[in-house]
Protein backbone atom coordinates (compact mmCIF):
# COMPACT_ATOMS: atom_id res chain seq x y z
CA UNK A 1 0.00 0.00 0.00
CA UNK A 2 2.82 2.44 0.88
CA UNK A 3 4.55 1.76 -2.43
CA UNK A 4 1.30 2.38 -4.29
CA UNK A 5 0.77 5.69 -2.50
CA UNK A 6 4.31 6.80 -3.28
CA UNK A 7 3.82 5.89 -6.93
CA UNK A 8 0.54 7.78 -7.09
CA UNK A 9 2.12 10.85 -5.49
CA UNK A 10 4.97 10.78 -8.00
CA UNK A 11 2.54 10.46 -10.92
CA UNK A 12 0.39 13.29 -9.57
CA UNK A 13 3.44 15.54 -9.27
CA UNK A 14 4.59 14.70 -12.78
CA UNK A 15 1.14 15.40 -14.23
CA UNK A 16 0.55 18.57 -12.17
CA UNK A 17 0.12 21.83 -14.06
CA UNK A 18 3.44 23.57 -14.55
CA UNK A 19 3.57 27.08 -13.03
CA UNK A 20 3.91 29.90 -15.52
CA UNK A 21 7.29 31.23 -16.67
CA UNK A 22 6.97 34.69 -18.15
CA UNK A 23 10.42 35.95 -19.16
CA UNK A 24 14.00 36.86 -18.33
CA UNK A 25 14.56 38.31 -14.86
CA UNK A 26 18.32 38.86 -15.11
CA UNK A 27 21.50 37.71 -16.81
CA UNK A 28 24.63 37.29 -14.72
CA UNK A 29 27.92 37.77 -16.58
CA UNK A 30 31.40 36.98 -15.33
CA UNK A 31 34.13 39.53 -16.00
CA UNK A 32 37.86 39.63 -15.41
CA UNK A 33 38.01 43.20 -14.13
CA UNK A 34 34.95 44.69 -12.46
CA UNK A 35 36.01 48.32 -12.83
CA UNK A 36 36.72 48.01 -16.55
CA UNK A 37 33.50 46.08 -17.15
CA UNK A 38 31.52 48.72 -15.26
CA UNK A 39 32.80 51.35 -17.67
CA UNK A 40 31.02 49.42 -20.43
CA UNK A 41 27.72 48.47 -18.79
CA UNK A 42 27.29 51.75 -16.91
CA UNK A 43 29.36 54.09 -19.09
CA UNK A 44 28.72 52.88 -22.64
CA UNK A 45 25.27 51.32 -22.25
CA UNK A 46 24.20 53.93 -19.67
CA UNK A 47 22.55 51.32 -17.46
CA UNK A 48 21.96 52.80 -13.98
CA UNK A 49 23.91 51.36 -11.06
CA UNK A 50 21.66 49.24 -8.91
CA UNK A 51 21.74 48.45 -5.21
CA UNK A 52 21.34 44.72 -5.42
CA UNK A 53 20.76 42.38 -2.48
CA UNK A 54 22.15 39.31 -4.20
CA UNK A 55 25.69 38.06 -3.59
CA UNK A 56 27.07 39.51 -6.82
CA UNK A 57 29.70 42.17 -7.37
CA UNK A 58 27.74 44.69 -9.43
CA UNK A 59 24.19 45.17 -10.70
CA UNK A 60 22.66 47.42 -13.35
CA UNK A 61 19.02 48.23 -13.99
CA UNK A 62 17.69 47.51 -17.49
CA UNK A 63 14.08 48.44 -16.65
CA UNK A 64 11.90 48.27 -13.51
CA UNK A 65 11.89 44.46 -13.49
CA UNK A 66 15.12 43.31 -15.20
CA UNK A 67 18.80 43.70 -14.40
CA UNK A 68 22.28 42.74 -15.58
CA UNK A 69 24.58 41.35 -12.89
CA UNK A 70 28.38 41.08 -12.91
CA UNK A 71 30.66 38.79 -10.96
CA UNK A 72 34.43 39.15 -11.00
CA UNK A 73 36.01 35.87 -12.06
CA UNK A 74 39.43 35.82 -13.66
CA UNK A 75 39.58 32.08 -14.38
CA UNK A 76 36.94 30.88 -16.85
CA UNK A 77 38.09 27.67 -18.57
CA UNK A 78 34.84 27.10 -20.51
CA UNK A 79 34.94 30.53 -22.14
CA UNK A 80 31.23 30.97 -21.36
CA UNK A 81 30.89 34.21 -19.42
CA UNK A 82 27.09 34.03 -19.37
CA UNK A 83 27.22 32.71 -15.83
CA UNK A 84 23.51 32.47 -15.05
CA UNK A 85 20.09 33.35 -16.49
CA UNK A 86 17.16 34.25 -14.28
CA UNK A 87 13.62 33.36 -15.39
CA UNK A 88 10.45 34.74 -13.81
CA UNK A 89 8.05 32.10 -12.43
CA UNK A 90 4.66 32.64 -10.81
CA UNK A 91 5.28 29.99 -8.11
CA UNK A 92 8.89 28.99 -7.53
CA UNK A 93 8.05 26.39 -4.89
CA UNK A 94 5.51 24.58 -7.06
CA UNK A 95 7.83 24.74 -10.06
CA UNK A 96 10.59 23.16 -8.00
CA UNK A 97 8.26 20.33 -6.97
CA UNK A 98 7.23 19.89 -10.60
CA UNK A 99 10.86 19.53 -11.65
CA UNK A 100 11.55 17.03 -8.88
CA UNK A 101 8.57 14.98 -10.01
CA UNK A 102 10.01 14.97 -13.52
CA UNK A 103 13.35 13.53 -12.45
CA UNK A 104 15.29 16.80 -12.27
CA UNK A 105 17.63 17.98 -9.50
CA UNK A 106 16.81 21.59 -8.57
CA UNK A 107 18.64 23.34 -5.76
CA UNK A 108 17.07 24.33 -2.48
CA UNK A 109 14.38 26.99 -2.35
CA UNK A 110 15.81 30.36 -1.24
CA UNK A 111 13.35 32.45 0.75
CA UNK A 112 15.60 34.82 2.73
CA UNK A 113 16.21 37.37 -0.06
CA UNK A 114 13.92 40.45 0.03
CA UNK A 115 11.03 40.53 -2.49
CA UNK A 116 11.77 37.17 -4.09
CA UNK A 117 11.71 33.39 -3.76
CA UNK A 118 14.00 31.42 -6.03
CA UNK A 119 15.95 28.25 -6.78
CA UNK A 120 18.65 27.21 -9.22
CA UNK A 121 18.97 24.29 -11.59
CA UNK A 122 21.47 23.27 -14.27
CA UNK A 123 20.37 22.28 -17.75
CA UNK A 124 21.85 19.15 -19.41
CA UNK A 125 24.97 21.05 -20.52
CA UNK A 126 25.58 22.78 -17.21
CA UNK A 127 24.11 26.23 -17.86
CA UNK A 128 22.68 27.65 -14.64
CA UNK A 129 19.07 28.83 -14.53
CA UNK A 130 17.51 30.58 -11.56
CA UNK A 131 13.73 30.65 -11.37
CA UNK A 132 12.56 33.77 -9.60
CA UNK A 133 9.19 34.47 -8.02
CA UNK A 134 8.73 38.16 -7.27
CA UNK A 135 6.98 38.83 -3.98
CA UNK A 136 7.13 42.62 -4.14
CA UNK A 137 9.11 45.61 -5.27
CA UNK A 138 11.09 46.02 -8.49
CA UNK A 139 14.44 44.73 -9.69
CA UNK A 140 16.21 46.88 -7.09
CA UNK A 141 16.67 50.50 -6.03
CA UNK A 142 18.65 53.12 -7.91
CA UNK A 143 19.19 56.84 -7.47
CA UNK A 144 19.16 57.49 -11.21
CA UNK A 145 16.35 57.50 -13.80
CA UNK A 146 14.82 54.11 -14.57
CA UNK A 147 14.97 53.04 -18.25
CA UNK A 148 11.55 52.25 -19.71
CA UNK A 149 11.98 51.28 -23.38
CA UNK A 150 14.75 48.68 -23.11
CA UNK A 151 14.47 45.07 -22.00
CA UNK A 152 16.49 41.86 -22.01
CA UNK A 153 14.77 39.83 -24.71
CA UNK A 154 17.09 36.85 -24.87
CA UNK A 155 20.39 35.27 -23.90
CA UNK A 156 22.29 32.73 -25.97
CA UNK A 157 24.89 30.08 -25.22
CA UNK A 158 26.80 27.31 -26.97
CA UNK A 159 24.85 24.05 -27.25
CA UNK A 160 26.43 20.75 -28.25
CA UNK A 161 23.47 18.35 -27.98
CA UNK A 162 20.22 19.90 -29.19
CA UNK A 163 18.21 16.75 -28.54
CA UNK A 164 19.18 16.66 -24.86
CA UNK A 165 18.48 20.37 -24.48
CA UNK A 166 15.08 20.04 -26.17
CA UNK A 167 14.09 17.33 -23.72
CA UNK A 168 14.79 19.74 -20.88
CA UNK A 169 13.64 23.10 -22.25
CA UNK A 170 10.79 21.94 -24.51
CA UNK A 171 9.52 18.70 -23.03
CA UNK A 172 9.91 19.46 -19.32
CA UNK A 173 9.89 23.25 -19.01
CA UNK A 174 7.51 23.89 -21.91
CA UNK A 175 9.62 26.34 -23.91
CA UNK A 176 8.58 26.47 -27.57
CA UNK A 177 10.28 27.29 -30.85
CA UNK A 178 10.18 30.98 -31.79
CA UNK A 179 12.49 30.92 -34.81
CA UNK A 180 15.48 29.03 -36.18
CA UNK A 181 17.99 29.77 -38.89
CA UNK A 182 21.59 29.72 -40.00
CA UNK A 183 24.35 31.54 -41.82
CA UNK A 184 23.24 29.76 -44.99
CA UNK A 185 19.76 28.75 -46.14
CA UNK A 186 18.95 25.18 -45.19
CA UNK A 187 21.27 25.22 -42.17
CA UNK A 188 20.37 25.60 -38.51
CA UNK A 189 22.94 27.43 -36.42
CA UNK A 190 20.55 29.20 -34.05
CA UNK A 191 17.43 27.91 -32.31
CA UNK A 192 15.30 30.39 -30.36
CA UNK A 193 13.28 28.75 -27.58
CA UNK A 194 10.64 31.07 -26.15
CA UNK A 195 9.45 30.91 -22.54
CA UNK A 196 6.04 29.21 -22.18
CA UNK A 197 4.12 32.28 -21.02
CA UNK A 198 5.93 35.26 -22.50
CA UNK A 199 8.01 36.49 -25.43
CA UNK A 200 11.63 36.33 -24.15
CA UNK A 201 13.76 33.42 -25.27
CA UNK A 202 16.98 31.51 -24.82
CA UNK A 203 19.04 30.82 -27.93
CA UNK A 204 20.91 27.61 -28.71
CA UNK A 205 24.12 28.49 -30.56
CA UNK A 206 24.89 25.35 -32.55
CA UNK A 207 27.79 24.08 -34.67
CA UNK A 208 30.45 25.93 -32.68
CA UNK A 209 33.91 24.32 -33.02
CA UNK A 210 35.23 22.65 -29.88
CA UNK A 211 38.43 24.70 -30.21
CA UNK A 212 36.67 28.04 -30.75
CA UNK A 213 38.74 31.05 -29.68
CA UNK A 214 37.80 33.64 -27.07
CA UNK A 215 36.24 36.04 -29.56
CA UNK A 216 34.03 33.34 -31.11
CA UNK A 217 32.89 32.16 -27.70
CA UNK A 218 32.11 35.76 -26.77
CA UNK A 219 29.98 36.11 -29.89
CA UNK A 220 28.07 32.92 -29.15
CA UNK A 221 27.58 33.33 -25.39
CA UNK A 222 25.70 36.62 -25.42
CA UNK A 223 22.78 38.71 -24.23
CA UNK A 224 20.34 40.79 -26.28
CA UNK A 225 18.78 44.09 -25.24
CA UNK A 226 15.61 45.01 -27.07
CA UNK A 227 15.36 48.66 -28.18
CA UNK A 228 12.71 50.45 -30.27
CA UNK A 229 15.17 51.75 -32.89
CA UNK A 230 18.65 50.28 -33.34
CA UNK A 231 19.86 52.95 -35.76
CA UNK A 232 18.81 55.70 -33.36
CA UNK A 233 20.58 53.84 -30.54
CA UNK A 234 23.74 53.66 -32.65
CA UNK A 235 23.63 57.39 -33.37
CA UNK A 236 23.19 58.12 -29.66
CA UNK A 237 26.20 55.96 -28.82
CA UNK A 238 28.25 57.93 -31.34
CA UNK A 239 27.04 61.24 -29.85
CA UNK A 240 28.15 59.91 -26.48
CA UNK A 241 31.66 59.51 -27.89
CA UNK A 242 31.61 55.76 -28.43
CA UNK A 243 33.50 54.28 -31.38
CA UNK A 244 31.47 51.43 -32.83
CA UNK A 245 33.34 48.42 -34.22
CA UNK A 246 30.26 47.44 -36.25
CA UNK A 247 27.33 49.27 -37.83
CA UNK A 248 23.62 48.41 -37.52
CA UNK A 249 22.38 45.77 -39.93
CA UNK A 250 19.38 43.57 -40.58
CA UNK A 251 20.16 40.06 -39.37
CA UNK A 252 19.12 36.75 -40.84
CA UNK A 253 16.10 36.89 -38.56
CA UNK A 254 14.87 40.04 -40.32
CA UNK A 255 15.47 42.33 -37.32
CA UNK A 256 17.70 45.39 -37.11
CA UNK A 257 20.57 44.71 -34.74
CA UNK A 258 23.88 46.13 -33.54
CA UNK A 259 26.63 44.10 -31.94
CA UNK A 260 28.62 45.60 -29.07
CA UNK A 261 31.27 43.79 -27.02
CA UNK A 262 32.13 44.18 -23.36
CA UNK A 263 35.82 44.24 -22.28
CA UNK A 264 35.83 40.42 -22.01
CA UNK A 265 34.43 40.13 -25.57
CA UNK A 266 30.99 38.98 -24.44
CA UNK A 267 28.56 40.19 -27.11
CA UNK A 268 25.77 42.53 -26.11
CA UNK A 269 23.34 42.64 -29.01
CA UNK A 270 20.99 45.58 -29.43
CA UNK A 271 17.95 44.28 -31.30
CA UNK A 272 14.65 45.73 -32.41
CA UNK A 273 11.54 44.05 -31.07
CA UNK A 274 9.91 43.24 -34.40
CA UNK A 275 11.35 42.23 -37.80
CA UNK A 276 11.77 44.81 -40.55
CA UNK A 277 11.63 42.15 -43.24
CA UNK A 278 10.89 38.49 -43.70
CA UNK A 279 13.45 36.24 -41.97
CA UNK A 280 15.53 33.63 -43.68
CA UNK A 281 15.14 29.92 -43.17
CA UNK A 282 11.86 29.77 -41.20
CA UNK A 283 8.83 31.83 -40.22
CA UNK A 284 8.33 33.09 -36.68
CA UNK A 285 6.05 30.84 -34.64
CA UNK A 286 5.61 33.01 -31.54
CA UNK A 287 4.64 36.54 -30.57
CA UNK A 288 7.30 39.23 -30.76
CA UNK A 289 8.47 41.00 -27.59
CA UNK A 290 7.47 44.56 -26.76
CA UNK A 291 9.19 47.31 -24.73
Amino acid sequence: MVLCLVGLAHTAGRDAKRPEMSGVAFVRISVENLQIATSFYHGTLRLPNLKCADKVDKCFLVNPTQRVELIEQTANPSGDRVDEIGIFATDAGSLRQYLLANGQKPGELVTNVPSRISFQIKDPEGHVLEFVQRTGGVAGSTSGPVPQDMRIIHSGFVVRDREAMDKFYRDILGFHLYWHGGMKDGETDWVDMQVPDGTDWIEYMLNVPANADKHTLGVMNHIALGVPDVRAAAEQLKKNGEKLTEEPKIGRDGKWQLNLYDPDQTRVELMEYTPAERPCCAEYTGAHPKP
